[in-house]
């Protein structure tokens, strides 16, 4: 799934914290990097947010269907 323009990094990253299976952020080259893994998403979301603006789009795959619906329901409400 594609997500678009996250503003609030720490509420994003708050969602991620809920999800009950792996989340997994999809590099342009094809990478997948375990977003539940503390050390990973600190060196992705680091470098992705190293200019302090909000990420237009980024691919996610997300292993359980709820989690899908809790980034989905993320994305349409912000909730």
């Amino acid at each position: 799934m594609k997500i678009y323009n996250i503003d609030d990094v720490e509420k994003f990253l708050d969602i991620i914290k809920q999800c009950k299976g792996s989340v997994e952020l999809v590099s342009k080259q094809g990478d997948r990097l375990n977003l539940k893994s503390e050390l990973t998403k600190y060196l992705a979301l680091s470098k992705l947010f190293n200019d302090n603006t909000f990420i237009n789009e980024m691919e996610l795959i997300a292993s359980d269907p709820e989690d899908v619906k809790l980034l989905m329901d993320y994305m349409i409400m912000g909730k």
